[in-house]
């Protein structure tokens, strides 16, 4: 099949690109070659910005019909609409990388199915600009322009990415967890996660290419193992054979209004219940979970290392400035019981 691939060299596109080579696919990447191409196999290479909408539209045309368009850089609706203009009657399959973080939050039910409601919050720009590419695109699918399948991955992770934190994805915390130096988590740390190899997600997305079943319909890709917050650090450690560091649980609100920045995707995503049904993209789509949390996670982090991208924790003074005022907090809070009868 005459495959192309917008983007092909990030965390998720990386592994999809090897595994439609290795399926014998005919393969093009098209970026702006800022990035390694992840093999030496025969890779074709386009180089474009797809955000010079007249000159991105121009080459697509000048390319011809595709067997399937993957578009994994996707992110804003202006860049939809260019895709539309850009794949009408060009293309028997497009396949739009979403995201999970379209379904609204809290949901209705848990896990959470395709089925659910989707109404992101503008306070998430990242959710609510992927669910108006995606109204795009089914109102694109709806008027016969666009052929189009939708795969929403959850959290994923694996090598050549970062694994996320309450604060972030800086990768200090990690120094820290191997240090142990405490740790901040969000709430009491109760609340479920799911994480997904990009393996695993990939191979998703391979199962969706030519697959006219798919047409039309929408995928979750998400981990199996429903974690806490708590089992995510406990993991973490676990995968650095360390004992796990104190986990400073601090309340959402709080951390909200200390630092909106740097809380903000704890705020609107991580601070909600993330578990979902993945039953669709196992029967249509050959996706599986064969990578645990733990090891996913030894693996990652020995890249990062021998990468040399895991930061030093004193580089990030904010975070100790942090628990030092909770600890602070915490101890001049009085208690509001009555003592008991009897006592003065």
């Amino acid at each position: 099949m005459r495959v192309l691939i917008i983007g092909g060299t990030g965390l998720i596109s990386t592994g999809i690109t090897l595994q439609l080579l290795a399926r014998g696919d005919d393969l093009t990447l098209l970026n702006r070659g800022s990035r390694p191409l992840p093999s030496e196999g025969p890779i074709r290479s386009l180089q474009a910005d797809r955000r010079d909408f007249a000159r991105f539209e121009a080459l697509m045309a000048e390319e011809g019909l595709w067997d399937c368009v993957i578009d994994m850089v996707c992110y804003q609706p202006d860049e939809a609409e260019s895709a539309v203009r850009a794949f009408r009657g060009r293309t028997k399959q497009y396949i739009f990388c979403s995201t999970v973080d379209v379904y609204t939050k809290p949901a209705a039910r848990y896990p959470i199915r395709e089925d659910a409601d989707r109404r992101p919050k503008p306070s998430f720009p990242y959710a609510y600009a992927k669910g108006l590419c995606e109204e795009t695109f089914w109102a694109a699918y709806a008027r016969g322009d666009l052929p189009i399948t939708v795969i929403r991955p959850a959290q994923t992770y694996g090598e050549g990415g970062r694994l996320v934190h309450t604060l972030g994805f800086e990768t200090y915390f990690l120094d820290r967890i191997r240090r142990g130096m405490p740790i901040v988590v969000h709430g009491d740390g109760t609340g479920l996660w799911s994480v997904c190899h990009r393996e695993d997600v990939a191979r998703a997305f391979v199962g969706a290419v030519g697959n006219e079943h798919a047409l039309g319909r929408a995928y979750t890709v998400a981990g199996q193992e429903w974690l806490t917050w708590n089992r995510y650090y406990e993991g973490l450690a676990e995968a650095m054979r360390v004992p796990c560091p104190r986990l400073v649980h601090i309340p959402t609100e709080v951390l909200g209004r200390w630092m909106p920045q740097k809380a903000l995707w704890c705020v609107e995503n991580f601070s909600y219940i993330n578990i979902f049904d993945t039953t669709a993209a196992e029967r249509d789509l050959g996706f599986r979970y064969t990578i645990p949390w733990v090891e996913g996670a030894r693996r990652t982090i020995e890249w990062l290392a021998q990468n040399g991208q895991i930061e030093r924790a004193e580089d990030y003074p904010f975070y100790d400035r942090l628990i030092e005022a909770w600890d602070g907090a915490m101890a001049s809070l009085p208690s509001l019981e009555a003592p008991p009868e009897g006592n003065s």
